[in-house]
C-alpha cells in the first residue's frame, strides 16, 4: 500500500469512529451532564496518553520531555478540540442525530476557506462542486430520520462545524514540517481539556462515581478510541496530506453514523440511504483527485527554473522573473 494510500485508510478509519460516536455520546450524555461527560473523556484519555509516552520512553531510552514546538502547537490545538468537543457534545444532546450528522459534514465545505497551504490561490471549483456532492449525499443518508426547523441543537452543530473546520486548518498550519511527535501532541491536547473542564465540572464528581457500567463502557470508548486514537491518528495523517483532504475523507463520517445506526440502533437502510451513500464516495473521490491535482500542479509551477533571457545591453546572461 502507498503511503497516499495508507493515510487515506487511516483518515477512514478516524471517520468510522468518529461517525459511531453519536451514539456512545448522546447515551453517556443522557446519564450524565455533558460537562462531566466531557471532563471523564478529556482525564481518561490524559491517562492513557501518558501511559503511552512513559512506555515509549522506557522501551527506546527515548526522551519523555516535550519540545518547545510541542507545546506551542498542542496548547492552542488542546483549546480548538476542546471546543469543538464542547460544541458538538451540546449540540448531540439537543438535536437528533440526523440533522448532528448533516450539520457537522459543512466541515468539509468550510476547511478550503480557511485552508491555504498548496494553493493560495484558492481550490478550483470542481472542489467545491464535490464538496457540495457529498453534502447532498449527507442529506439522503439523514433523510430516512426526519428533518425539522433549525432549533438550539441545529445551530450549536453548525458552529461546531466552523470551529471544527478551523481546528483541521490549525493542525495542519501547525504541525508541517516541523518536527512534532503526534503521541506528545495528542497528550498536551488532552491535558489542556482537562484542565478546561476541570472547574466546571468539579461539583458533578460524586454523579460519576455512580454512574453504571454501561456508562462506564461509553466513556472509555469515547476517550480511547474517539480521542486518543482519533487524535493520534487525525495529526498523523494530517502532517502527511493537506487539511482539504483530510477534512474530505473525514466528511465520510455520516455514512459509517448509519452503519451504526443500522447495525446497532435498528435503523432501516433505505433507498435514500443507499443513494446517498454511493454519492458520498463519488464526491470523496472526486474532490481528491481535483485536489490533488491541483496540489502537484501548484507544486510543480514553483519548482520550474525561471528561462534566461539575454540582456542586450550586457554581454552576460542574466534570469528574469516571468
Amino acid at each position: 500500500m502507498s503511503d497516499a494510500r495508507r493515510t487515506d485508510a487511516v483518515l477512514l478509519l478516524v471517520a468510522l469512529v468518529w461517525g459511531s460516536s453519536y451514539l456512545s455520546a448522546q447515551t453517556a450524555t443522557a446519564a450524565l451532564p455533558v460537562l462531566l461527560v466531557l471532563l471523564a473523556r478529556y482525564a481518561l484519555s490524559a491517562l492513557a496518553c501518558l501511559g503511552l509516552v512513559a512506555a515509549r520512553a522506557g522501551a527506546s531510552r527515548g526522551s519523555r520531555r516535550w519540545t518547545r514546538e510541542e507545546l506551542r502547537a498542542g496548547v492552542p490545538l488542546g483549546i480548538t478540540q476542546a471546543a469543538v468537543l464542547l460544541v458538538e457534545t451540546y449540540g448531540v444532546a439537543h438535536t437528533s442525530a440526523a440533522n448532528a450528522g448533516l450539520i457537522i459534514s459543512l466541515t468539509i465545505v468550510l476547511t478550503p476557506f480557511l485552508d491555504r497551504t498548496g494553493h493560495p490561490g484558492g481550490l478550483p471549483p470542481a472542489f467545491y462542486a464535490a464538496a457540495g456532492v457529498c453534502v447532498l449525499a449527507v442529506g439522503l443518508l439523514m433523510s430516512g430520520n426526519g428533518f425539522h426547523a433549525p432549533r438550539l441543537g441545529d445551530l450549536l452543530m453548525l458552529g461546531a462545524a466552523f470551529v471544527r473546520a478551523v481546528h483541521v486548518a490549525l493542525v495542519g498550519r501547525l504541525t508541517a514540517g516541523r518536527a512534532i511527535r503526534p503521541l506528545h501532541l495528542t497528550t498536551v491536547q488532552t491535558l489542556v481539556g482537562s484542565a478546561l473542564f476541570l472547574a466546571p465540572a468539579a461539583r458533578e464528581l460524586p454523579t460519576l462515581a455512580r454512574a453504571d457500567a454501561a456508562t462506564w463502557t461509553q466513556l472509555v470508548y469515547l476517550a480511547l478510541f474517539c480521542s486518543v486514537f482519533a487524535f493520534l491518528a487525525q495529526t498523523w495523517a494530517v502532517q502527511r496530506t493537506s487539511a482539504s483532504r483530510a477534512s474530505l475523507l473525514l466528511g465520510t463520517e455520516p455514512i459509517w453514523a448509519a452503519a451504526v445506526g443500522v447495525a446497532l440502533g435498528g435503523e432501516r437502510f433505505t433507498a435514500l440511504t443507499g443513494l446517498g451513500a454511493a454519492l458520498m464516495v463519488a464526491g470523496m473521490y472526486w474532490g481528491q483527485a481535483v485536489e490533488r491535482t491541483h496540489r502537484r500542479t501548484h507544486a510543480l509551477r514553483e519548482t520550474e527554473v525561471p528561462p534566461t533571457q539575454e540582456n542586450t545591453s550586457c554581454p552576460t546572461t542574466t534570469l528574469t522573473s516571468t
